[in-house]
This record gives structure tokens, sequence and C-alpha cells, in this order.
């Protein structure tokens, strides 16, 4: 037995191999009879609503669903993507809404599970815009807006993400140490798990004359990526398109 992490799968339509791929590993055996399937974030490119339409959404509900049929759990932090995600979806998908930053005993050992965009605090113009987007009101205003209109919105603000993206030092975009060892310390735990870099490791170090671990998940643009966790240990390993 095992719990399974993914993370930053950006589904999206213009990748319609990896939506296919997304629903191939949710229908295995391996997730089928895992201890859990964890979502850290970034499920999607973007996320409109929960009264989205389109056909994606109600691809990923029946996939997720179909893995807590099997009677494995399924739970899901938001990223920085697909905040706006909600309790009507998540029932209608199976799957249960983490807060990030929540701790779950994990094979044995008691983990931070995160999207991981809030250690990367020397990004400090992606912070201020994340303070905003996260605001009840923000949100409120969003999703009052017709459908077409927020397709439009969220195009033009995955644009601004590319352009920030590329205007940005990679160290910038990247977590900060003080930033981990603080969400570490806090927590009161030895492992943290968090995506959003796409710089998939597994680091080690040392805090407080304890030896940590850092794990962070690849992402999905060319292949996928996922955790397995064991109380032998955690493995990290990429999925062929094909």
């Amino acid at each position: 037995m095992a719990t399974i992490f993914i993370s930053d799968l950006h589904l999206d339509d213009s990748r319609p191999q990896i939506t296919a791929l997304f629903e191939r590993l949710l229908a295995s055996a391996q997730v089928r009879t895992a201890s859990a399937l964890y979502i850290l974030g970034d499920l999607v490119e973007a996320w409109i609503g929960d009264d989205d339409d389109a056909e994606l959404p109600g691809r990923i509900a029946t996939a997720t669903r179909g893995v807590r049929e099997s009677g494995v759990p399924v739970y899901f932090i938001a990223g920085n993507r697909d905040f706006l995600i909600g309790e009507a979806f998540a029932q209608h998908a199976g799957m249960t809404l983490l807060e990030d930053g929540t701790v779950h005993d994990i094979e044995g050992c008691r983990t931070l599970l995160m999207h991981g965009d809030v250690l990367c605090t020397d990004d400090t113009a992606y912070q201020a815009v994340r303070r905003q987007v996260r605001q009840p009101q923000w949100q409120a205003q969003i999703l009052a807006m017709p459908l077409q209109a927020r397709r439009a919105f969220a195009a033009k603000a995955r644009e601004d993400s590319r352009a920030h993206t590329g205007s940005t030092m990679e160290t910038i975009m990247d977590v900060n140490a003080e930033a981990v060892a603080q969400a570490m310390r806090a927590a009161g735990v030895t492992r943290l798990i968090h995506g959003h870099t796409h710089r998939p490791a597994i680091h080690r170090f040392d805090l407080d004359g304890h030896t940590v671990e850092r794990i962070v998940l690849g992402d999905w643009y060319e292949q996928g990526s996922l955790l397995h966790v064991t109380h032998e240990g955690v493995e990290l390993a990429g999925l062929p398109t094909q």
C-alpha cells in the first residue's frame, strides 16, 4: 500500500494527451488500491468556477469520483490556477478539500502538505497578486461574471503569468529556504511535500539538529509525475504519455 501524490498537471484542452494520461492513471490499479490520492494544486491550467459547462471539468470529476468510489480517499489542495474550485465541484468529484498547510499522517510520518507558492516569498509581485485573488470579495466578483467573460479573464491571466515568469529570475520564483524552515517548525514536522515550482526533487537537510525532507512534485507538461510514499520510503516517478 502506498499514498500517491500528484500536482501541477495544468490540464487544458490544448494538451489532450495529458488529460488522457491523468484518466489512465486514476483508473489504474496502483491508484485504485492506494491508501489515498492527494492532488496538491494546479490540477488545471485555469478554473473559472464550479458552474463551468465545458467538457474538461466533467472528465476530471468522473476520474476522481471513480477513485473515491473504489474506496480510496481523494484530497485536494488548491494551487494558483485552481483556487476557485469550491465545495460544489469537490462533492461532485468525490474530493475532500484541504487547507494549504494541512498536516496529515502519511504512512506513519506527520507531513506538511502545501501547493508551495506561499513559500516563494522572494517573488513579492506574485505574493501581492496571490493575496488579492484569495480574498472572498474578489472571488465573489469574478464568479458573478458571465462564463464567457470569465474565460476571457482567465486567458488574460495566463498571458500575464507567462510574461511574469519569462521576465523573473528563476531563483526568485523558487522557494525561500527560511520560509520552508519556518513552515516546518510551525507545523512540527520533519517532512514537507509540495508542488508549484516544477522542480521535482527530494531535498534532505538539517533543521534544528534534525534531518528533514522537502519533497517537490513534478509538473505534467511533457510527461506525468507522481510520488509514492510508503512506510519504507518515498519515490518520485515519471509517467510517459504513451
